[in-house]
């Protein structure tokens, strides 16, 4: 009996891994798309004074008005995955990734109406943020560098922070086409880099 229950083990376990590894190489390699040196691939607003890049790293910086400003990719996607790291500046941060439109969002930073961080965690207009990202207080780190990858399969929604995986979220207001962008919200004295921006299509 102990034979057959460590050779069913071991069968268990030889077909997890396979699941697995079948898995990772279903997804596509990301891709830069941000190439460190200028934002050559983005819509960067008229008038920029907000966005500059340095060194590979992509700053974003509130202006004395306040304004706020969006950067946007180029290009449109359906299904993708995209995956950037992030550094805290000056301020209160407030910042995010919007998917496919500007109703569609997972925030990074504090939430201006929960006066709290909220990062991995989707923002709807209208609704709010509908469920909270678990673990974030564990996994961010204030001070250096985090890594926060987005899978936005149709209206899907799956969210790693620094490797664990926080979220998953079925929005019921998901738009099927359009470019990703990333925020600097009004109304905020903030700082906030990004780096290592990749992006891959799932469709």
């Amino acid at each position: 009996m102990r034979l057959i229950t460590l050779a069913s083990a071991a069968l268990i376990l030889a077909l997890f891994i396979n699941s697995q590894m079948l898995t990772e190489e279903k997804e596509p390699k990301l891709k830069k798309i941000f190439n460190g040196k200028d934002l050559k691939g983005w819509k960067a607003p008229e008038a920029n004074i907000w966005w500059s890049v340095n060194n590979g790293i992509l700053s974003v910086k509130s202006d004395p008005k306040k304004t706020g400003s969006i950067l946007w990719t180029e290009k449109s996607y359906k299904d993708f995955i995209i995956q950037a790291d992030f550094k805290f500046g000056q301020g209160t941060v407030d910042s995010g990734i919007f998917i496919r439109t500007e109703s569609e969002q997972i925030q990074i930073g504090e939430s201006g109406s929960l006066k709290r961080d909220m990062t991995c965690s989707p923002y709807i207009p209208g609704k709010g943020y509908p469920v909270e990202a678990a673990n974030v207080a564990r996994l961010l780190k204030k001070t250096d560098w985090n890594t926060i990858k987005v899978k936005a399969v149709g209206g899907t929604y799956t969210v790693w922070l620094n490797g664990e995986k926080t979220l998953e979220f079925k929005s019921d207001s998901a738009i099927a086409v359009g470019p990703i962008g990333i925020q600097l919200h009004p109304d905020r004295d903030m700082e906030i880099e990004y780096r290592n921006i990749l992006c891959a299509s799932l469709d």
